[in-house]
């Protein structure tokens, strides 16, 4: 019997000692801060559904989204302060379907993201 135990924490000391654990890829989320000076820059909504995306009320996929917040973008600001996002949760979105939008928001640069709670 000893010499069982033996042989399990060996492979058990084996496996912890030649397993590697990776990050697959990681989300940034940033508390929200002090407040700061108003800008003349008009915040862009975003409301994400289970199956939904709509910006500005114009529903869109997913894969347009990048695209059309280019578009939207237009010319970068003189202050080159990143625009304000507003995106507000509709109904039942899953905790990956916000994972989704939140790595491809990522992607597009000049705009900084607040996520609303669910309505």
């Amino acid at each position: 019997m000893t010499s069982l135990i033996d042989v399990i924490f060996l492979l058990l000391l084996f496996f912890m000692l030649t397993s590697t654990f990776t990050r697959f890829a990681e989300v940034e989320l940033a508390a929200a801060g002090s407040g700061a000076a108003a800008s003349d820059t008009r915040p862009l909504f975003l409301q994400l559904g289970a199956e939904t995306v709509r910006l500005n009320g114009t529903e869109l996929t997913l894969d347009e989204l990048p695209a059309k917040l280019a578009e939207t973008r237009g010319e970068p600001a003189a202050e080159d302060a990143p625009q304000p996002l507003i995106v507000a949760l509709r109904g039942e979105v899953s905790a990956q379907r916000l994972t989704d939008l939140l790595v491809t928001l990522r992607g597009v640069s000049g705009f900084r993201a607040t996520v609303l709670g669910a309505s």
